[in-house]
């Protein structure tokens, strides 16, 4: 018992010299990533440049429209009768046509708003991807923290185990061995302790560059932590929400879609096209011309219909056609393919948070294990029938085990987090859920 009150004595210390201000919630931490992280920004501004790319494929459908204007001025001279005369030409014309039947730039107009859908789906992964990281290192920290204040908790015990066998070897009741054999201990506990301050140190400022503060503090894990299941509880209930949830796959059927649309414009190198085209002028001579003098004005209004039909290409069209049709097959293949890995990451995601959560419930048995083995070692060491190495062994054995039980609560966590994102379903809203967890 006196073991569990120095390690809940250096826990409190760790924890005060880990969060020296107000700790943020892991929802909080990943909003102030949003805001500096620069993949996220990058894919952010990438995923704007999209869409205004896909809003420029619906210019081959809609009217075109143009002005045109010019000045000019000549200067004649004649022999016979002699003379010169000067006059200006005064031009303006607006012209417009409407595409009536371009299979192709239909084709092209839907291959933008797939387009749209595609930068949809690669944003909702950049995002998806900014929660793992801003999560992982959240919980680097928190093991970070725990590490340092287990292996402070064990210097306080092997320190007592020390003075205790300086006293016995001082009175006769020990040999110098049990004094030597701590003293190597606490010593080894020392430098462990320097490592863990500067792992501390390291896991921080990942967290702080990450999201952008300069002393981002994780709230610690609730006491008694009680671990969320996977829900639903079948492996197979969440590969099938991936197929409409995930962004790989989405991205994926965007591309097959997109390929093809990009077959139907190949295809429309066959077809005629037709436009309807319509322009109106205005021309002025003010001074008149040698043939004609005077002022003059001319209005010209024009309207009628193109048409064009190819009728031979050089064969470039039918391999054209053959081109897209590969690229098709290549786009309907790559689609499977994600269906695939997307189901076998979906499916080791979740039998990986099962198994971690057998793995708390195996660690939390040795560490009550661990606790009874340390007491009954001081007890016969006490009493002459253990020695002090097997304390000392104890020791180590019963702080492993809660580094090892801490740090499996935190992959679970962690995992159930990656199995949403294997198939697709993970959201901020997911980390509002973990503030219920993530509080002490």
């Amino acid at each position: 018992m006196k073991s569990l009150r120095l390690l809940s004595t250096a826990l409190a210390v760790g924890a005060a010299f880990a969060a020296p201000v107000q700790a943020q919630s892991l929802l909080a931490l990943y909003e102030s990533a949003r805001a500096h992280d620069a993949a996220w920004q990058s894919a952010k501004a990438q995923y704007d440049a999209n869409l205004f790319r896909a809003e420029q494929a619906k210019a081959g459908i809609l009217p075109q429209a143009g002005l045109s204007a010019g000045i000019s001025r000549s200067n004649q001279e004649s022999s016979n009768p002699a003379g010169e005369r000067t006059s200006g030409n005064q031009n303006a014309t607006i012209s417009a046509s409407q595409p009536l039947y371009r299979p192709a730039n239909y084709a092209t107009y839907q291959q933008g708003r797939r387009q749209v859908d595609l930068a949809q789906a690669q944003l909702v992964s950049a995002g998806q991807d900014l929660i793992i990281r801003v999560s992982q290192a959240y919980f680097d920290v928190l093991a970070a923290q725990d590490t340092l204040a287990f292996v402070q908790a064990q210097k306080t015990a092997v320190g007592e185990q020390l003075s205790s066998a300086k006293r016995n070897f001082e009175v006769g009741t020990s040999t110098i061995t049990d004094t030597r054999e701590a003293q190597a201990r606490y010593d080894l506990v020392v430098a462990q302790e320097i490592a863990a301050h500067n792992d501390l140190r390291v896991k921080k400022l990942a967290l702080d560059s990450l999201v952008g503060k300069t002393d981002a503090t994780p709230v610690p894990l609730a006491s008694p932590l009680v671990l969320p299941t996977p829900q639903p509880a079948d492996p197979n209930a969440w590969v099938a929400q991936a197929e409409d949830a995930s962004p790989s796959i989405q991205q994926a059927r965007s591309n097959l879609e997109i390929s093809q649309l990009e077959t139907e414009k190949a295809k429309a190198g066959h077809k005629p096209t037709l436009d309807l085209n319509g322009s109106y002028g205005v021309q002025r001579i003010p001074n008149g011309t040698g043939v004609v003098p005077g002022a003059q004005r001319t209005n010209t209004g024009q309207v009628g219909l193109s048409f064009n039909l190819p009728l031979f290409s050089g064969f470039a069209t039918q391999n054209r056609i053959r081109e897209t049709l590969s690229l098709e097959e290549k786009a309907n293949a790559d689609l499977e393919s994600t269906r695939r890995i997307v189901a076998q990451s979906t499916r080791a995601a979740y039998f990986g948070v099962v198994s971690g959560q057998g793995q708390v419930r195996a660690l939390e048995a040795a560490e009550a294990s661990s606790q009874s083995a340390l007491e009954a070692n001081r007890l016969g060491y006490q009493v002459g029938v253990r020695i002090n190495i097997d304390v000392l062994n104890s020791q180590s054995q019963l702080f492993q085990t809660k580094r090892d039980l801490a740090q499996a609560r935190y992959n679970v966590l962690l995992g159930h987090l990656k199995l949403r994102q294997a198939n697709g379903t993970l959201t901020a809203e997911d980390l509002s859920r973990f503030n219920s967890v993530l509080t002490r």
